[in-house]
């Protein structure tokens, strides 16, 4: 290691038993890992986050090895009407902003009252972040405040934008679960910051990104799994399905696909 890896990254992954280290980054990483170097062997699937030059870098080797997702730029959605704590939401907000310009922070509100309040609280809480320059940079380049008529009308909106992180700060938030059809991860009620989603609750904090929550999950275990099928098909077996096999394959036009079912339909008797 060059010492360019921080130590509490080095203590999380000796406690979670990590075999090897590679102190590297970026789109060259990516491609290192795809390819393999005289130092850095190459893998069959690459996981994980990362900046838009990753993320198009995961997509570009998409086939040569196998891929998580596509995560990244970070976004977050924030549903909230007249009970929702505006301190909260703009500090909700600017987590997201300070991660990338390229970051989106939306909030999508019931009360113009609170529309305003949060406009404002940004506004002041930006002024002593230290990442004052890339939280602006996102606020301005994808940053909005929309005012809708209802929840309802809220969550719809939601599932079109099908955003990373969507916060249900409404009354009731729980009675709207089941309404939401995309999104990475609900974070449900005023306490529920994204920002324990991301390092404490429990669940994943790698989740689809630029809609892509239309399609596809959380990283899971699942992503560490595959399958390989079995296919034992006994005489009895194959006296049951050969004809409809047979059928099929000649209904797509493949003769020999046919006679390759026939045959051992023949050799039964």
């Amino acid at each position: 290691l060059s010492g360019t890896v921080p130590p509490s990254t080095l203590v999380a992954a000796d406690i979670a038993q990590v075999d090897r280290i590679f102190s590297v980054g970026g789109a060259q990483a990516i491609a290192a890992l795809a390819f393999g170097t005289k130092s850095i062997p190459k893998v069959d699937k690459i996981c994980g986050p990362g900046n838009i030059f990753v993320v198009l870098a995961k997509k570009m080797v998409y086939g040569v090895v196998g891929i998580d997702g596509l995560q990244g730029p970070s976004e977050v959605l924030i549903i909230a009407d007249e009970t929702a704590n505006p301190e909260y939401c703009a500090a909700d907000l600017l987590a997201q902003a300070e991660h990338d310009p390229l970051a989106s922070a939306i909030l999508i509100t019931t009360s113009r009252r609170l529309a305003d309040e949060v406009s404002q609280e940004v506004k002041q809480q930006l002024k002593n972040l230290p990442r004052q320059a890339i939280a602006a940079a996102s606020l301005n380049n994808r940053g909005k405040i929309i005012v809708v008529n209802d929840v309802d009308e809220a969550i719809e909106l939601a599932n079109l934008y099908a955003p990373e992180h969507l916060c249900l700060m409404v009354d009731r938030a729980t009675s709207y679960i089941d309404k939401v059809s995309n999104a990475g991860c609900i974070f449900i009620g005023g306490n529920s910051t994204v920002v324990l989603g991301d390092y404490v609750a429990g669940p994943s904090h790698v989740l689809p990104t630029g809609r892509t929550a239309r399609f596809s999950s959380p990283l899971n275990i699942m992503d560490f799994i595959k399958f390989i099928n079995l296919v034992d098909i006994d005489e009895a077996d194959l006296n049951q399905l050969g004809q409809a096999a047979v059928a099929m394959a000649r209904a797509e036009g493949f003769e020999a696909h046919a006679r390759a079912v026939a045959k051992r339909l023949e050799a039964l008797g």
